[in-house]
């Protein structure tokens, strides 16, 4: 896996729509990008409804939601602090109303939480800070909310836990 995302990641030529749709988890799930800022502070996603991502009552498996869901504020805060490694750390979905369509996925990086994490960086060398995101079900109502939260290292950077 992680060869095919550096492959992909060297092919600077194509845009980030492109590279997205070839990220093989991605491909697999047929998650397409909608709408994107080129610094990652507005995307949305379409995750389809098929065959393979229904349950047995014909909905969207959680599974599909938390894999699309999981490495997108990563994804972003690599575009905005590309000198550090990047990981999802935490991620909780409420599961509001049944995914009965395709859904599409909000995600939103705003100024402020721009900022903020770096002045965490600079005083602290490290930050971890929680993304917000929803699923929107095709009648505009909201399926799910998800918190995602990202740790924000120096590259190299050994947790404690790890050492021991």
């Amino acid at each position: 896996m992680a060869s095919n995302i550096n492959f992909i990641r060297k092919l600077g030529f194509l845009s980030d729509k492109r590279r997205f749709s070839l990220f093989l988890p991605f491909l697999l799930m047929r998650a397409s990008l909608q709408e994107y800022n080129e610094d990652w502070s507005k995307v949305r996603i379409r995750l389809p409804l098929s065959w393979v991502s229904k349950n047995a009552a014909g909905n969207m498996f959680g599974g599909f939601q938390a894999s699309l869901a999981d490495p997108i504020p990563a994804m972003a805060c690599l575009k905005k602090f590309p000198d550090y490694r990047v990981a999802t750390k935490k991620l909780e979905i409420d599961f509001i109303r049944v995914g009965n369509s395709d859904l599409m996925l909000h995600f939103d990086f705003s100024t402020e939480q721009v900022q903020q994490i770096r002045k965490e960086l600079a005083e602290h060398g490290r930050a971890t800070p929680c993304f917000d995101m929803v699923y929107i079900r095709a009648d505009g109502k909201v399926c799910s909310k998800i918190k995602n939260t990202v740790a924000i290292r120096p590259k190299g950077y050994v947790s404690p836990i790890e050492k021991s």
